[in-house]
């Protein structure tokens, strides 16, 4: 027999097993989607991974693996399943990763050679990328992989903005911005991390106007920006200053009065109680200088040096250097009544680690105050899995801004857009066709609608790259190029995600796709935990330089090894420690698996379908277990929590068919001392328990049980196949599991003590209530009574 061979020759499961079949899938087109299919559509929003370096995450690893479990239970199911996948080649970290490659500054290299080394260090990532993920086994479409940076998905990325420009859903505005200064561009709020960071309070003193002995004492941890203060506020509540309120009080160093305020934002019990107003320090201070009508002055410019208005000594410095250069200055003049340290709430950019500036800067911004009620009505209709995580959603629909979308980078999709260059009137050509405004003239040699020049510049920005992925939605279902395909796909049917990504994926997805076609994207979203490092329980990251590079994992371990481990490991949207060991531990049950196998496959196989009234007691209660862990995986499977099969089936095969009932038959399928009718009822159902099994897990770990299947059941592929029915069996034998198992590890533990072997026979009685098995009892542990 074929599968005695395999069997023979491999003892235990061979991880190198798993590279034939990467083959035979791609052969047999298991990726492939036909939307004609009869079968219901199910299509996936997979997130496009984002190269930044190397080595890939290996929880992102984790994640991919388990997007394909959605995709393989998906085709289980009996769907027709549509699992794209794409590259997001857009963005800070691409030109930050091509700067370190290259030891190059964007700035100072032409931008058409810049974008070049861009694209090729992609390249390299994107192939170390897709390896991984061929490796690991994922099912989804490789053949036709998309790229956000290819030109079919920047001409979308511009259309759609052309369309919401039109709808009036987008504007120009000159606002105080998030500004990185390390990137150089302008940030989303979303784009922000918020960290204590040791920060020194600095206590100083202002001159009351009109009284020469009497100061406000003023706490400060932004001295540096005591130029450009407009205002000082004390809270209304707060007796010490009540008599300052309404006077004004004289800037030192500038000899500037300002007036004293009073407002209910000042805290009395932060630092003095007495705050400056500055433009800006953060956006409490943005918030008070529309609020109160102040009038803003720049001190820190584009590159982070402090401006002329700052004076001459400290001009030109870092904002950090000209901190300290103010508070030895105030020191200079005996302003300085103490300097405290603090821990500081630090907002900081998500990308360089470096705190932010807020600077007056003119951008595009879409608009999101005035679709808040929207978005938490669509927030509510999505099901979430796991549920907990809608709350990160509709938190930040709450307090989310107006959407900032152009960037002052390179590496992006340009924003469509040219200027008059008489009166400065944006031109904005149709929709439909790619455009790089910063190199090409305008379309159609255009006059300005407002003074009729044709003379036109360019924008040379690009947008935040939020922008490209937010309509991934639409991209894998062709919006724009075949409309039967898109009415057949759209909206999808879930968006898989992390759940560090809610506040910009998830947002403007929704944001975006609701306002292009009126429909939300997706009916379901699936939020995964963040990977951490076992020893400090932080988030493993490469700026923590914590990252664990999975490539020599599923080198060592193999994939059905890496992907158990990642499904058993926590449930839906939790955080999971990644430990190599805990992943090596996965391999025990696949070597559990692989013996089961090689014993279950030299007992003869007629695949018939046993009468189930003819079956013998012992297999009835095997069938009630399996209908009963049908039931729990497919219930897991429904609400894509792979946590509940990858534990069920393991927990069941090791403890429930292996440990009792394959003991409790062995002897009848082997036909020693048992009817043939009785030998036929065993055999059939060690079949039906491990065909089950190999259903239930091939989601899970689709290289084992493939090779199984192939060997010992059929020529056509598992994953070609659908789930088991938990109907197909009665679970009306469920009811003696738990005594049954107990009266086993009752006369193992009984042998143990006595210093028998398990084949040494023993005095012990069946109880009444296990009758039914008493046949099998006997014969498995050599019963004398």
């Amino acid at each position: 027999m074929q599968s005695e061979n395999l069997f023979e020759k491999t003892k235990s499961w061979d991880k190198s097993l798993e590279l034939s079949l990467l083959n035979y899938w791609q052969k047999i087109g298991l990726s492939d989607f036909d939307p004609n299919s009869n079968k219901p559509i199910f299509v996936i929003d997979t997130p496009p991974p984002y190269p930044s370096g190397r080595p890939w995450h290996i929880g992102a690893a984790a994640q991919y693996s388990e997007i394909d479990m959605i995709a393989r239970s998906s085709r289980m199911r009996g769907n027709e399943v549509l699992f794209p996948l794409g590259i997001d080649r857009n963005g800070l970290p691409v030109e930050l990763y091509t700067e370190k490659k290259y030891k190059i500054s964007m700035r100072d290299t032409p931008r058409e050679k810049f974008l070049e080394l861009c694209s090729t260090a992609l390249d390299d990532l994107e192939l170390e990328m897709t390896t991984v993920m061929k490796r690991m086994g994922l099912s989804g479409d490789f053949a036709n992989k998309y790229r956000t940076d290819s030109q079919n998905y920047r001409v979308l990325t511009q259309t759609t903005f052309i369309q919401q420009w039109n709808n009036g859903r987008i504007y120009i505005g000159k606002r105080p911005a998030n500004y990185c200064v390390d990137c150089g561009t302008t940030i989303a709020d979303a784009e922000i991390e918020y960290k204590e960071l040791p920060t020194k309070l600095v206590y100083f003193g202002m001159k009351v106007v009109g009284e020469s002995e009497t100061s406000i004492t003023i706490a400060s941890t932004r001295p540096e920006l005591l130029c450009t203060c407009e205002a000082v506020i004390v809270n209304p509540d707060d007796d010490r200053y009540k008599s300052f309120v309404g006077r004004k009080a004289t800037l030192p160093i500038y000899n500037r009065n300002v007036p004293i305020i009073s407002h209910p934002s000042a805290k009395p019990e932060f630092g003095s109680g007495a705050v400056m107003v500055c433009s800006y320090g953060d956006f409490s201070d943005v918030t008070l200088f529309r609020e109160l009508g102040l009038e803003e002055k720049i001190a820190i410019d584009l590159e982070g040096r402090m401006t002329s208005i700052v004076g001459q000594s400290i001009a030109g410095m870092r904002v950090k250097a000209a901190r300290e250069a103010m508070a030895d200055v105030l020191k200079e003049e005996n302003l300085v009544e103490k300097i405290q340290v603090i821990d500081h709430r630090t907002p900081i950019c998500d990308r360089s680690k470096t705190p932010i500036e807020i600077i007056p800067l003119e951008e595009y911004y879409l608009r999101v105050l005035d679709s808040k009620e929207k978005l938490r009505s669509s927030a509510y209709e999505i099901r979430f899995h796991p549920e907990a995580h809608r709350q990160i959603l509709l938190n930040w629909i709450d307090v989310a801004l107006d959407w900032p979308i152009s960037r002052e980078r390179f590496y992006g999709t340009e924003v469509p857009v040219w200027y008059c260059e008489n009166c400065r009137t944006p031109y904005v050509p149709e929709a439909g066709k790619y455009y790089q405004p910063w190199k090409q003239p305008p379309p159609g040699n255009p006059k300005c609608s407002s003074c009729g020049s044709s003379n036109f510049r360019g924008d040379e920005r690009t947008f935040d790259t939020w922008m490209d992925s937010s309509v991934s939605a639409l991209f894998i279902t062709q919006y724009l190029g075949n409309r039967s395909f898109f009415e057949k796909t759209y909206p999808t049917s879930i968006r898989p995600q992390g759940k560090d990504i809610v506040r910009t994926w998830l947002h403007y997805s929704l944001l975006r796709c609701l306002e292009i076609t009126g429909k939300m994207p997706w009916p379901d979203v699936w939020i995964t935990g963040m990977g951490l490092d076992p020893l400090s329980g932080e988030k493993m990251s490469k700026s923590h330089g914590n990252v664990i590079d999975p490539i020599p994992v599923l080198d060592q371990f193999g994939a059905d090894c890496f992907r158990l481990w990642a499904a058993s490991e926590a449930s839906i949207g939790s955080d999971f420690n990644i430990s190599l060991d805990r992943i090596s531990g996965t391999g025990k049950f696949l070597s559990k698996l692989w013996n089961i196998a090689r014993f279950v496959g030299k007992i003869p196989n007629t695949n018939e379908r046993p009468s189930y009234d003819e079956l013998a007691p012992s297999d009835k209660w095997m069938l009630s277990e399996l209908s009963s862990l049908i039931e729990d995986c497919l219930k897991g499977y429904n609400d894509f929590n792979f946590f509940i099969p990858a534990n069920r089936i393991r927990d069941f095969t090791w403890n429930t068919f292996a440990a009792h009932y394959i003991e409790l038959v062995k002897s009848r399928a082997y036909g020693q001392a048992f009817s043939s009718e009785e030998k036929t009822s065993a055999q059939l159902t060690l079949h039906i328990g491990l065909k089950t099994i190999l259903l239930l897990l091939a989601p899970i770990c689709p290289f084992i049980t493939e090779k199984v299947w192939l060997e010992l059941y059929s020529k056509t592929s598992i994953h070609k196949e659908l789930f088991p029915r938990s109907d197909d069996w009665s679970k009306d034998y469920l009811r003696f599991g738990k005594e049954l198992m107990e009266f086993n590890g009752l006369i193992w533990n009984e042998k143990k003590t006595k210093g028998l072997s398990l084949k040494d026979s023993i005095d012990i009685n069946v109880p009444i209530t296990l009758q039914k098995f008493s046949a099998d009892l006997k014969v498995m542990h050599n019963l004398k009574s």
